[in-house]
């Protein structure tokens, strides 16, 4: 879809976000072959607003950015796991952009066996042990916004390695630049608003606190 002009007034939360994207999905309602995945943590809420309305099952997908260090906001790259799976992406104009003291093999290996360790945490603390079967099956993939996209493309490459039959990407926000991007990667992107001004995800929200390990595991009912 394309971009949207004007200036629309923010989402309330996450839920709200997710509500008024499930309005997207009606065509997936009560169909027994859909899953939903939240990128962990921001994707959670707006998953489970998705599964809720078209009655699918739906859990977390653990996703972990790769933040230039002192400018962490900023992904160079993410990590995504799934199962036994992992998946790792790199964006090289952010890489090419860093000093050159940034971006050597010692420092962004650094960030990203830190940010290895907590991917695995959060993998055990929310999925304890559980997965469901992605193969033959359409997967949506949901987060609460795409600024660089290097975290849904990481959630895609892991996703495939489970051989779904489709891969569909849902966000509520995100750069039509990067939409169009994803949708080289995905079957389908869903993003209804792709502001051609874009900055933080957070500017899109009216409340964005960050979300807790008690938040996404009542969220999925843990």
């Amino acid at each position: 879809m394309g971009p949207s002009f004007g200036a629309p007034r923010p989402f309330t939360d996450r839920h709200y976000a997710g509500q008024e994207l499930a309005a997207r999905f009606a065509a997936y309602q009560g169909r027994p072959d859909v899953v939903v995945l939240g990128l962990a943590r921001g994707g959670v809420p707006v998953a489970a607003e998705i599964a809720r309305s078209i009655g699918a099952p739906f859990d977390a997908l653990i996703v972990r950015k790769l933040g230039v260090p002192g400018h962490e906001e900023l992904a160079f790259g993410a990590l995504a796991a799934h199962g036994p799976h992992q998946a790792e992406v790199r964006m090289d104009h952010v890489l090419a952009s860093m000093p050159p003291d940034q971006r050597t093999r010692e420092v962004l290996d650094d960030v990203r066996n830190r940010e290895s360790v907590e991917l695995l945490r959060r993998q055990g603390s929310y999925l304890r042990g559980r997965g469901i079967d992605l193969a033959g099956r359409t997967v949506i993939l949901c987060d609460d916004g795409l600024a660089t996209g290097a975290s849904m493309q990481a959630a895609i490459q892991v996703v495939r390695q489970s051989h779904p039959e489709r891969v569909v990407v849902a966000a509520p926000v995100g750069p039509p630049e990067v939409c169009a991007e994803l949708a080289g990667f995905a079957d389908e992107v869903i993003c209804p608003r792709q502001p051609e001004q874009f900055g933080a995800v957070g500017a899109f929200y009216a409340g964005y606190e960050q979300l807790t390990d008690e938040d996404v595991l009542r969220i999925l009912g843990g």
